[in-house]
């Protein structure tokens, strides 16, 4: 029985095979077909790197904005400073 879903690679791995990519992209042997699959590979590498990083951001922005909600008001830190207050 095979599994459901596999979980997907990691960004790091993913950048790993990208890097493999261009390295064999540029040795004489590849030749062109080769090349033309290795570049549509990249391509798609590429996409699922630029998705991660996306979500990514976006989680930071919530993270973010939770962090900004908990600070006290900009006049209330003042406060927190300034003796006898």
């Amino acid at each position: 029985m095979a599994e459901a879903s596999a979980a997907p690679p990691s960004i790091e791995t993913l950048i790993s095979r990208l890097e493999e990519i261009t390295l064999t992209m540029e040795t004489p042997e590849t030749g062109l077909e080769g090349s033309i699959a290795l570049y549509e590979e990249g391509l798609s590498i590429a996409e699922q790197c630029k998705k991660r990083l996306q979500e990514a951001k976006k989680k930071i922005e919530v993270i973010n904005s939770s962090a900004q909600k908990d600070k006290p008001a900009p006049d209330r830190v003042q406060d927190l400073f300034t003796p006898g207050s």
